[in-house]
């Protein structure tokens, strides 16, 4: 896909398909589309009890649209379970864009100066799409997507797509929903007020009995 620009990668995204590619080191971008889009319910989120522990315990500092390049180059790093990886070096162009417009974000789990795990995706509207995340500490992951959740719910967001469903997020209550409903539930949230730094604003996290609050009470 010679030529994709970071408007075109929006207009992609408002039209509920989003680009991907085979490896690391294969230039080429193309668009998925599944029959079965994986959304995490903001309204219905679950925290395992173990993991709302760790998240009040707070162990990690966490910061919001500090680190976009190293998140990235976590998100984009070999690991056992991850040997390859889909983010080229045309999609951290597109997204290195998208985060210097505004709209794309972070969620960061710090110990002291390491970054040790954290996400990134794409904010537009009261819809936000989870691109991808990683763990160099137990459960800095899981953290950084509790706060996520968190920020969403305060921040007015109606939709958290996260693509593919995976064991990893049923544990949160995260689901498969036909394209067509997804395609409804995309509409409705694209036109929503919502706000990504009500929580918390830019550089900082919010703390982690605050963002379990708005999860409960939410769900």
């Amino acid at each position: 896909m010679p030529g994709f620009t970071a408007e075109e990668l929006i207009a992609c995204y408002k039209r509920g398909v989003f680009p991907m590619a085979e490896a690391r080191d294969d230039p080429r971008v193309f668009l998925i589309d599944p029959e079965e889009r994986g959304v995490i319910p903001l309204d219905g989120f679950h925290t395992p009890r173990r993991l709302a522990r760790t998240v009040r315990a707070e162990p990690f500092d966490m910061r919001v649209d500090t680190a976009f390049e190293a998140v990235i180059d976590g998100c984009s790093a070999q690991a056992e379970d991850r040997p390859e990886t889909w983010i080229n070096d045309a999609i951290r162009h597109l997204y290195r864009e998208l985060f210097a417009r505004g709209q794309a974000h972070t969620v960061e789990c710090w110990q002291g100066e390491r970054l040790v795990g954290g996400l990134y995706g794409v904010s537009l509207g009261g819809a936000f799409f989870g691109e991808s995340m990683f763990s160099l500490e137990r459960d800095a992951s899981k953290v950084a997507l509790v706060h996520l959740v968190g920020r969403l719910i305060v921040g007015g967001y109606k939709l958290l797509d996260a693509q593919f469903m995976t064991e990893h997020l049923a544990q949160f209550g995260a689901l498969e929903i036909p394209r067509a409903d997804y395609r409804r539930r995309l509409l409705e949230a694209l036109v929503a007020p919502a706000d990504f730094y009500k929580l918390a604003p830019a550089g900082v996290g919010a703390a982690g009995e605050g963002v379990l609050q708005a999860i409960t009470q939410r769900s």
